[in-house]
């Protein structure tokens, strides 16, 4: 669900952007992907674990509403189901967290270069 995340705001860009900007901010989609997950590894490592989103399922009671036959309106207790996300804490291998972040890294490098031809041909195809 992460990747999502991260290209919610290219999905919102491109809605207002120019042709050149949208090709550029297309251009760029895998370099910030790559960048946020070594962000996550060399967080990982840093705190010597990981964080994994984790879903609980929660009943709350609350006060509904209702509306009987001649109109006039009642509140009644009712029970809502709710989703909450929190983070927790997941044992990692640190060094083979480090060795993932090593790769991550060399894709980084090769994927930034092939990023600056895609920008370039952005440029030369919408030129401003």
């Amino acid at each position: 669900m992460k990747p999502i995340v991260y290209l919610l705001p290219l999905v919102i860009l491109a809605a207002c952007a120019t042709p050149r900007e949208a090709c550029i901010a297309e251009a760029q989609g895998k370099l910030r992907l790559l960048n946020a997950q070594i962000a996550t590894a060399q967080g990982n490592i840093d705190r010597g674990y990981a964080l994994a989103e984790v879903q609980d399922l929660r009943t709350v009671t609350r006060t509904c509403t209702g509306t009987n036959e001649d109109g006039s309106t009642f509140t009644f207790p009712c029970q809502k189901t709710r989703t909450y996300t929190r983070e927790e804490p997941v044992a990692i291998n640190v060094a083979a967290e480090r060795a993932k972040l090593g790769d991550l890294r060399k894709r980084r490098n090769a994927e930034a270069e092939a990023a600056e031809d895609r920008i370039r041909q952005c440029i030369a195809i919408h030129p401003e």
